[in-house]
């Protein structure tokens, strides 16, 4: 029977389950990235679970995200890292390297295997041929320590792409164009293959961006084909034999089919202050501007860097903006200095920051609040950009460079010339020695190095016997884990404490949230719309709740990553059977549960009781596996159980 490419992935590494969309597949994964504000509690973890030496290979961990010095939390986090990765098995890639996901491309990414990471961008490296899924720290501890990933079997979504892009078009406006067509959670449960004569005009490059802001849809992943385009990258890369080719079969059947024609696409740009709120440039064009930011994970390529340069070449950008460069890596940094359009960028005027996620995360070139900001980040949820009252517009390295110009947002099509040709070089700037290697197996490990803002993670009891808890938060759609647990340099560097992260959490969208958590007695309950948890894989946007007491989300729907999370830290995440009951929620002052650990045994449904004494019927979705972490008390618990089980 033909396949698709997908599904030949899943296959290869399919531990248990069956492939069908819904079911609980098990997968055995290959490799693993970390970033630090999430790879930290990653380390603590994996310690906690008693894992000597990681299994996954490579395993390596990143600093892109917290590289804001401004005391020395962040510092003493970078040490703790590096002394946790010669502990664990871990290769090191220090602050300046850049970015995770183009990184671990360059440098590490093989068709044809498997990647999990603590990052929801992991998938970008699907643009190489790879089966790559990103999820909550937690669940990449357990594939390091060789345990399988869980996910949902998702549906295959066939994008058919042909033609090709018109001057002024890249790969950035073919991703919104898709979100414009599907919106924040139209691939949730999806993992989307691109296929088609289209795919000739675009570099493995032009496929991470594409395959990054697929997370933007609520996809499980992207895929691409292994085809030349990957050879020649691999080759650049001075890794040709890491190549193998790897496309689906003839005749083979989608569940779900999209088709564009690259010729008819033209710039696309988000407006505030969401990824879906998609139109073209020039309906936005006129508008004011602040802030031109390029770089990131979004658009992390040779490419998008020189054709600004080449765009402002000769000129200087308007005053009344700042135009920010955020190079993705060290080694596409190096590259355009050598290739001479770093020059042109700093003499047009452009800031130039340090390697790494930066901005894209509000560490640091935080725009003024109300001024618009254009970014070539992959998001542009409100606040996250390091200011609360942010309006931040997600376009092309294009559409952002002439906006510079022009002192406004501009089509980069009317600055009547013609488009920069722009090719990657045949031979990119590669240096390993920026990686540390940890020791080999046999050597003394050495003692993880206590820092003061890395506790141990905090003991969460098991699934209560009876849930009888006030419905503390009420919040609508697509509610963000940047809502959830911010970022930003004020609170991230406190992402691995969690009592000291706890006075954070929800304050984009109730302050006083926290401090009535702290003082329920009883545990609590969030009511929410639909997508709830959608964005960044961030942990620690289930783990903090769960320790202010938080014990179930009672929402429409969940996003994928951040439903698994919830169970991860014993939190019961459930939906309605009957939507019409969600005002009745809204409404109650709390929620009863009896015996939730017996009702989730006994079926898809449970039942519970409103402030008002009527019921309402609720369904969790939940496999075997779930339901026993969630009874125990999330994954930790549930592992310890299972390890002095198999040692009796």
């Amino acid at each position: 029977m033909a396949q698709t490419l997908t599904h030949k992935l899943i296959a290869a590494h399919l531990v248990s389950g069956q492939m069908i969309p819904g079911e609980e597949v098990a997968l055995r994964i290959d490799q693993a990235l970390l970033q630090d504000v999430l790879g930290t509690l990653v380390m603590l973890e994996l310690e906690a679970m008693g894992v000597e030496r990681v299994v996954t290979s490579p395993s390596v961990q990143y600093v892109d995200h917290a590289l804001v010095q401004q005391d020395g939390l962040n510092a003493e986090a970078h040490l703790f890292l590096e002394r946790a990765c010669q502990r664990l098995g871990v290769i090191y890639s220090g602050p300046g390297n850049g970015i995770s996901h183009p990184v671990h491309m360059e440098y590490f990414g093989r068709p044809g295997e498997s990647l999990a990471g603590c990052d929801s961008h992991t998938p970008a490296a699907g643009a190489l041929g790879m089966l790559a899924l990103g999820a909550g720290g937690i669940e990449i501890a357990q594939a390091m320590a060789g345990e399988p990933l869980y996910i949902t079997m998702p549906r295959v979504m066939g994008i058919y792409l042909e033609g090709a892009l018109p001057d002024w078009v890249s790969a950035r406006d073919v991703v919104l164009e898709l979100l414009r067509r599907h919106g924040v959670a139209g691939a949730t449960n999806c993992i989307l293959e691109y296929h088609g004569p289209g795919l000739a005009a675009l570099s493995v490059m032009d496929r991470h961006v594409i395959a990054n802001m697929g997370t933007e849809m609520g996809a499980t992943s992207s895929v691409f084909p292994a085809d030349e385009a990957v050879r020649t990258f691999l080759k650049a890369r001075g890794r040709e034999a890491d190549f193998r080719a790897l496309s689906s079969d003839a005749g083979c059947r989608y569940d779900l089919t999209d088709h564009i024609d690259l010729a008819a696409l033209e710039p696309m740009i988000a407006r505030p202050s969401s990824p879906d709120n998609v139109v073209t440039v020039r309906e936005a064009a006129g508008e004011p501007l602040y802030q031109a930011y390029i770089g990131s994970s979004g658009s992390p390529g040779f490419r998008d860097f020189a054709i600004a340069a080449d765009i402002v070449r000769g000129q200087m950008v308007h005053p009344g903006v700042s135009l920010d460069i955020n190079p993705s890596s060290r080694q596409v940094l190096a590259t355009l200095a050598r290739e001479g359009y770093l020059e042109a960028l700093v003499s047009a005027g452009a800031r130039l920051h340090q390697a790494g996620c930066n901005g894209c995360i509000g560490m640091g070139q935080a725009p003024a609040a109300g001024r618009n900001s254009l970014r070539t980040v992959p998001r542009n949820f409100p606040g996250r950009s390091g200011t609360l009252e942010d309006s931040v517009f997600l376009c092309s390295a294009e559409t952002a460079a002439a906006s510079a110009l022009a002192g406004v947002i501009t089509d980069p099509r009317m600055l009547g010339r013609p488009a920069p040709r722009i090719d990657e070089p045949s031979e990119m700037v590669v240096d390993p020695r920026m990686f540390v290697a940890p020791p080999e197996p046999d050597t003394q490990r050495p003692v993880m190095l206590a820092t003061t803002h890395t506790p141990a993670l905090p003991m969460l009891a098991p699934l209560s016997a009876r849930i009888e808890a006030p419905v503390l938060l009420v919040v609508g759609d697509n509610i963000s884990t940047d809502d959830i647990m911010p970022a930003g340099s004020r609170v991230l560097p406190l992402w691995s404490d969690v009592s000291a992260s706890a006075a954070f959490t929800f304050e984009a969208v109730d302050k006083g949230y926290a401090q009535r958590a702290q003082k329920s007695q009883l545990g609590h309950i969030i009511v929410a719309g639909k997508n709830y948890g959608q964005g960044s894989s961030r942990e620690n946007a289930a783990l903090v709740p769960r320790y202010l007491g938080l014990e179930a989300v009672i929402a429409k729907s969940f996003a994928r990553i951040h439903w698994q999370n919830l169970v991860s830290f014993g939190v019961l995440p459930l939906t309605l059977c009957d939507k019409n009951d969600h005002q009745r929620l809204v409404e109650s002052a709390s929620v009863t549960i009896e015996a939730p650990g017996e009702q989730l045994e006994q079926g898809e449904n449970i039942k519970a009781r409103l402030a008002d004494g009527t019921a309402v019927m609720l369904q969790h979705q939940l496999s075997a596996r779930q339901r026993a972490i969630l009874k125990a008390g999330g994954v930790i618990n549930w592992l310890k159980m299972k390890r002095e089980e198999g040692a009796h």
